[in-house]
């Protein structure tokens, strides 16, 4: 593949099927990549297996079909790529750069945390184990210093992985490996040049940056585009009950998704197809249109 040629991708996770939020994260990667002729690939992120749902990942896709998101390449599975996982973190022990960790959640349960709400790890087992303790978990160490990144759509961020995560996971307690590993390693195997995703993602970006970094892997560009909420005011996502995308009417929500990114399709394509809109969409993408802020917005209810 010509490694300048414009690559991103769709990494949803399959616990459920897609829901408007989603599908705003997913036309944002699509259009921003055909805007740039470039390739757009989809990854099922089914690394967390227990949370998975059977079936889930197919229905996904037949909704991408469904709204005209049509994808270049294999789709991509994260549940048989444990060697690839396995073998970067190797590198990383032979680095030096991570560490057996013994805490167990109650352990932690009186961390201080982040501002997302995330246990900022107090460093227990960085200087080795305590006594008789059996190592559960691998963690990174990370260094009390900034780690700086372009976005796109937020411009210029910096975050201390030190004072604001800690020294974080790569592998679980359970063995299987963590987020932010197989992401890494997945965008570098699939030669991603872009990343257009929600902005729940945005402070995981100077984590994956560090592991690039330690792994001597390409970094990509990053845009993060805002999230969807409720009415009161919670992230669209399986767990506040967000509907699934409805088997009719894609026009209509693809247009509403299309306005939530600033990207407001002529009143004559009202009742296009999603096919039609797509294609006005990537003809006139900006990304400079997005806004910064969550939208309360939720058409397929």
């Amino acid at each position: 593949m010509n490694p300048a040629r414009y690559v991103g991708r769709f990494a949803p996770s399959p616990t459920g099927p897609l829901h408007f939020g989603s599908l705003v994260a997913a036309v944002a990667s699509f259009l921003d990549a055909r805007a740039a002729a470039g390739c757009w690939l989809v990854r099922m992120e089914d690394l967390d297996r227990p949370r998975c749902e059977a079936g889930a990942a197919d229905t996904i896709l037949r909704q991408l079909e469904a709204y005209g998101l049509l994808w270049d390449g294999d789709v991509l599975y994260q549940s048989r790529r444990d060697d690839a996982y396995a073998a970067a973190l190797d590198a990383l022990r032979a680095r030096g750069a991570v560490y057996p960790c013994a805490c167990t959640r109650s352990q932690l349960a009186q961390a201080p945390r982040n501002a997302e709400g995330e246990i900022l790890y107090p460093g227990t087992c960085r200087n080795g184990l305590p006594p008789g303790a059996i190592p559960r978990a691998w963690r990174v160490r990370v260094p009390d210093s900034d780690v700086g990144f372009h976005d796109r759509i937020h411009g210029d961020l910096r975050q201390n992985l030190a004072h604001d995560v800690g020294d974080f996971i790569v592998r679980r307690a359970d063995g299987l490996f963590a987020y932010q590993l197989a992401v890494v390693v997945d965008d570098a195997f699939q030669g991603i040049t872009h990343v257009v995703r929600g902005a729940d993602l945005l402070w995981n970006t100077p984590r994956q940056i560090y592991l690039q970094g330690r792994l001597g892997l390409a970094t990509p560009v990053y845009a993060h585009v805002p999230l969807i909420t409720n009415a009161a005011g919670q992230k669209l996502s399986k767990q506040t009950l967000a509907p699934p995308l409805p088997a009719a009417g894609q026009g209509a929500v693809l247009a509403a998704a299309l306005a939530v990114l600033g990207q407001r399709p002529p009143p004559a394509l009202e009742d296009a197809a999603p096919a039609e809109l797509l294609a006005w969409a990537g003809a006139h993408w900006r990304i400079e249109s997005v806004p910064l802020r969550p939208a309360i917005a939720n058409p397929a209810a």
